[in-house]
């Protein structure tokens, strides 16, 4: 029985420039945390040569081509893994269209228990390229690459996109006071809307790569990315909210599928509550709205959304680990 334990991520800035619609042309840049909610994958010896996965459905088939979920498919196809085994998942979060990266830290998980299960280590950079290799390349999902690495590496990183394909994963150096604020300012509210991440993102795919203005629009925001690092840097914690508002403002202009007047509205109630600054978590659309605020103003933020659900989080330091082997 091998366990791995992925953490989900939630991204501050600089979203879309992970696109290769981007990055391919001059270097994207997003700020991200991993964060204490997981994905847990189970990998065991199955008693005969067949595969079983348990997931929000159950499939018993005899071969790899035979099974229908195309993550673990495609995975289990990279690894040249055959049959006689069982593979179950649990999460933390609702795992589809939640704006946490859910898919990419399944796919990590995935890849780091079934490794274990052949007897070899992956590092976090391996990990973050391969699970790259089987959601864009192998599946065509039309997706960026910062899901895949921030659930490999864990922590809190400026993580850059070269047009040679290169990802530079660097942590975010800040005094733990400030580290502490961030988080405590930070909070999460579940929309109940659940919305396909693939088809938002193709979408701005399509509209950053024929028009020159939504291309410098994601310039700007990639120039945002490296001001919150810089801030943060410099221990300045109150300039987090203004710069996650000016992104937000920014990624909504981008394609009108990524706001709705209802996620506005809360936006806007949110701000008169006592919220600086946040954002749609993921492609946009629903899932989690993260808020940025003083801690002393969250009741109030909560009350004036009563329909929302609070969910704490903490920032996670750590990437995708095997937690258990035997």
């Amino acid at each position: 029985m091998i366990i791995s334990r992925t953490p989900l991520r939630m991204s501050l800035v600089g979203g879309g420039s992970d696109l290769p619609a981007y990055y391919r042309r001059q270097v994207g840049a997003v700020v991200s945390t991993a964060i204490d909610k997981y994905i847990y994958v189970n990998v065991n010896k199955k008693f005969d040569d067949g595969i079983r996965i348990g997931y929000s459905k159950n499939e018993e088939v005899a071969s790899v081509d035979m099974i229908e979920h195309k993550l673990v498919r495609a995975t289990i196809n990279y690894l040249g893994l055959h049959g006689g085994i069982e593979i179950t998942t649990i999460a933390d979060i609702p795992s589809k269209g939640t704006g946490l990266g859910s898919s990419s830290s399944f796919t990590v998980g995935l890849l780091n228990a079934l490794s274990a299960f052949q007897g070899r280590h992956m590092s976090s950079e391996r990990l973050g390229a391969d699970a790259c290799t089987i959601e864009i390349e192998l599946c065509h999902e039309p997706i960026g690459k910062q899901d895949q690495y921030a659930a490999a590496y864990g922590g809190f990183n400026l993580i850059e996109f070269e047009p040679d394909e290169r990802v530079i994963v660097s942590p975010i150096i800040c005094s733990p006071h400030t580290r502490r604020t961030l988080q405590e300012n930070t909070l999460i509210l579940y929309t109940g809307i659940t919305r396909s991440a693939s088809a938002l993102l193709k979408e701005q795919t399509e509209t950053v790569a024929g028009n020159g203005d939504k291309h410098r629009t994601l310039t700007s925001m990639v120039r945002l990315a490296y001001n919150l690092r810089d801030e943060l840097q410099l221990n300045n914690a109150d300039s987090v909210g203004e710069i996650l508002h000016e992104n937000w403002i920014l990624k909504k202009s981008i394609t009108s599928g990524i706001s709705t007047p209802e996620i506005d509205d809360w936006y806007e109630a949110a701000r008169k509550a006592g919220a600086v600054g946040g954002k749609i978590l993921g492609a946009g659309a629903g899932g989690f709205l993260m808020l940025y605020a003083p801690v002393n103003r969250h009741d109030a933020i909560k009350a004036a959304l009563p329909h929302l659900r609070h969910v704490p989080i903490s920032f996670e330091p750590l990437g995708s680990r095997i937690i258990f082997f035997n």
